[in-house]
């Protein structure tokens, strides 16, 4: 087991590399054997030529179980596995373009579609040593987005596998790229901001209790672009809304972007499921809903090439969605 995890890290390590997503001694990777102990590359070891000597196994207390001495990060990789229970794998590096970017700016928001629903915008967590030793603010920011920018230093990412994580980064890279590129051509005039959210009431709501279903209905069946995208794009659908803790679910059916009926079912040709924890960070304003699903917070089920092509509605169902926060 230990074997096959070490020849995956070495992997995704020498990827990296290639990639320019690490250099020299920088950055560190690790992968959880199993609920008390995880595998990290050591101290001075060079990401894009690991060998499996250049792991050591340790306990979830930070404690050495076997092999040379571990990362300067040993601590900010226990204590993600220890609070973060769907951690298999952290990968933390400093990568360029993201740290350059993040020197002059607190905020990045994408503006592809693909970096929109994977990534979503990012806040830089402040840093003050070279090491991380401030780990809740970083703890906090991973249980809502699986990528988080530590100013002047680098960049996390937690996933299901080595994978997952590695795409994240390479997302983020490729994306502060661009805006670099976008800067050039439109002449240094374009900078990126990140958009605040007008709240519509500071009223805060219990989580899907009747007074927040007949909220979220209303904003949506009074909206003027939702009137307009939901005839131009024909969006009839049923979406159902579930909360795994207490099976409870509520189902939304559409008629050319109108809500026509809510009915306290599962039934539905979409349903979106997730923890009680997540839907509250969504109707707060602290995770989109898109990127909950690509990062596997929530799940989908149904056509999801179907309701990529209504977007642009759903995106606006969602910003209404922020106008009904909860308790």
């Amino acid at each position: 087991m230990e074997n096959k995890i070490k020849k995956d890290l070495i992997e995704i390590g020498r990827l990296l590399w290639e990639k320019d997503l690490v250099c020299a001694r920088s950055g560190n990777i690790s992968y959880r054997v199993d609920e008390k102990s995880f595998l990290l590359s050591c101290h001075d070891s060079c990401l894009g030529f690991l060998t499996e000597e250049d792991f050591v196994l340790m306990d979830l207390q930070g404690k050495v179980l076997k092999g040379k001495n571990p990362s300067t990060e040993s601590r900010l990789h226990s204590e993600i596995y220890v609070n973060i229970a769907s951690a298999k794998v952290v990968i933390h590096t400093h990568t360029s373009h993201i740290n350059g970017y993040f020197t002059t700016r607190d905020t990045f928001a994408p503006f592809t579609f693909e970096t929109k629903l994977y990534i979503g915008s990012i806040s830089a967590i402040p840093q003050t040593t070279p090491a991380v030793t401030e780990i809740r603010p970083v703890i906090e920011s991973l249980q809502k987005n699986s990528l988080a920018v530590l100013k002047n230093h680098g960049v996390v990412a937690i996933g299901g596998n080595l994978l997952d994580a590695f795409f994240l980064i390479q997302t983020l890279e490729e994306a502060i790229k661009m805006e670099a590129i976008r800067k050039i051509f439109s002449g240094g005039n374009q900078e990126s901001k990140s958009k605040e959210q007008k709240t519509g009431s500071q009223k805060k709501f219990k989580l899907f209790s009747p007074e927040q279903v007949d909220m979220i209905v209303s904003l949506i069946n009074q909206d003027p672009q939702i009137e307009k995208l939901g005839k131009e794009l024909k969006v009839t659908l049923t979406m159902a809304v579930k909360m795994d803790d207490t099976g409870e679910a509520f189902r939304f059916s559409f008629k050319d972007g109108k809500i026509t009926e809510v009915t306290k079912s599962q039934d539905a040709e979409f349903i979106i499921s997730g923890p009680e924890k997540v839907w509250r960070q969504i109707f707060n304003r602290e995770i989109d809903p898109f990127v909950a699903t690509t990062q596997k917070k929530l799940n989908l089920k149904g056509d999801f090439a179907k309701l990529s092509r209504w977007y642009a509605p759903f995106s606006r169902i969602f910003e209404l969605w922020n106008q009904v926060p909860v308790e």
